[in-house]
């Protein structure tokens, strides 16, 4: 893989460790910013919130700036917004400075995919992709735990300044291995060709079966600590062991649909869904016993992981003539969709349902997912249509 790629790596690694890591000191930080840590709570869910709403509007507006100068010029805004928020004085001005970052984070992610693509061959991409991904994964396996540990023994400022020395050493990098001129954009597409390719229905049949996977991975990992102590019987202590080891299914999982995507990639996403559906029902069947739970949800949280990279390939594909409004709805979409999992599943454990019951949401997500790949496989197959030509 080009080495530019390892820079967009690590920067994907800085946004996804900033992005999880303040639930680790959330106590501390409600504690020195005087609220409760419910009311703290709104800088998790306002961060996804800037994401999802703020990714695609500001990368319209800066469509017209080359790649490169784009992707170092968020980094920047992520570097200064950790040192801004290591001083914040209050809550307020802390709860801004995380939607600011989200922002950042919106863009990054959806102008990064189209710059990996593109710097590899297309029997590449999804390796691309998935080694972008991988960023994600690897934050939430190195990065939240030391960030967290940080806090614990420096105080939840210092994880900030942390952060801040990781976005310099980010930039820098963003800076030295992406070559000039990387995504330079000769004539952008518009709005109109923006909103236009949208329209494909090998965009929005991802986009749907992206929210599927969403319910599938969120409707039961957002209750995962009561649902492991409380059905399967785990200890406290245990839980964030079990964690840890669906972190790392979750990184062999993205580059399992790396591999795939570069090579079957519509055959993945019809198969890989289905096979999650089989391993949700199984989750079902075993989570009264310890050790085969903790074997079941290694092997889910590599899948959900595997199906992830081929769709996002598939999407930069399609969209390849206008890539900026689809690119940033990806991470859009994948923050509305944890969004509606995690009330969904309130909804179902306030209405009486247990939360052995959860994974039977992703059975269903998953028999939508799958239909949905077999009907756009076969449209795209009567259709003979072809992925367009990069801009």
């Amino acid at each position: 893989m080009p080495l530019p790629l390892l820079a967009l790596f690590f920067a994907a690694f800085a946004f996804g460790t900033t992005e999880f890591v303040i639930a680790g000191v959330l106590p501390q930080v409600a504690a020195g910013l005087g609220v409760s840590v419910p009311s703290a709570g709104y800088l998790v869910s306002g961060y996804a919130a800037g994401i999802a709403f703020g990714g695609p509007l500001l990368t319209i507006a800066t469509s017209r700036l080359s790649r490169k100068t784009l992707l170092v010029g968020l980094l920047v805004v992520f570097t200064l917004g950790q040192a801004a928020c290591a001083v914040a004085p209050g809550f307020a001005s802390m709860l801004g400075l995380r939607i600011a970052i989200a922002f950042a984070h919106g863009v990054y992610f959806g102008v990064a995919m189209v710059v990996g693509i593109g710097l590899v061959r297309p029997d590449q991409r999804g390796m691309a992709v998935a080694l972008i991904l991988a960023g994600l994964t690897v934050s939430g396996i190195v990065g939240v735990p030391l960030g967290t540990a940080i806090g614990t023994v420096w105080g939840w400022r210092a994880t900030f300044w942390a952060m801040c020395a990781l976005g310099i050493l980010a930039t820098l990098a963003m800076a030295l291995l992406v070559p000039h001129g990387t995504g330079a954009i000769s004539t952008p597409a518009g709005l109109r060709n923006e909103v236009r390719v949208l329209g494909r229905q090998q965009v929005w049949t991802c986009l749907i079966i992206m929210l599927m996977l969403m319910l599938c991975q969120f409707v039961p990992y957002t209750y995962i600590a009561p649902l492991l102590q409380e059905v399967t019987g785990l200890d406290a202590g245990l839980v964030p062991w079990v964690l840890l080891l669906n972190g790392l299914g979750a990184t062999a999982g993205v580059f399992i649909g790396g591999r795939l995507s570069s090579h079957l990639l519509m055959p993945s996403l019809m198969i890989l869904p289905a096979l999650q559906g089989v391993m949700l029902a199984v989750i079902y069947a075993v989570s009264p016993y310890p050790v085969p739970m903790v074997a079941a949800l290694f092997i889910w949280s590599g899948i959900n992981f595997a199906i992830g990279t081929p769709i996002q390939t598939r999407i930069l594909t399609w969209t390849a003539d206008a890539p900026n409004l689809a690119s940033s709805l990806i991470p859009s979409g994948f923050n509305f969709g944890i969004a509606i999992a995690a009330s969904l599943g309130a909804m179902m454990l306030n209405s009486g349902f247990s939360y052995r019951s959860l994974p039977l949401v992703g059975v269903a997500a998953m028999v939508v997912a799958t239909m949905v790949a077999i009907a756009s496989n076969t449209w795209e197959r009567r259709s003979s249509a072809k992925p367009p030509a990069p801009t």
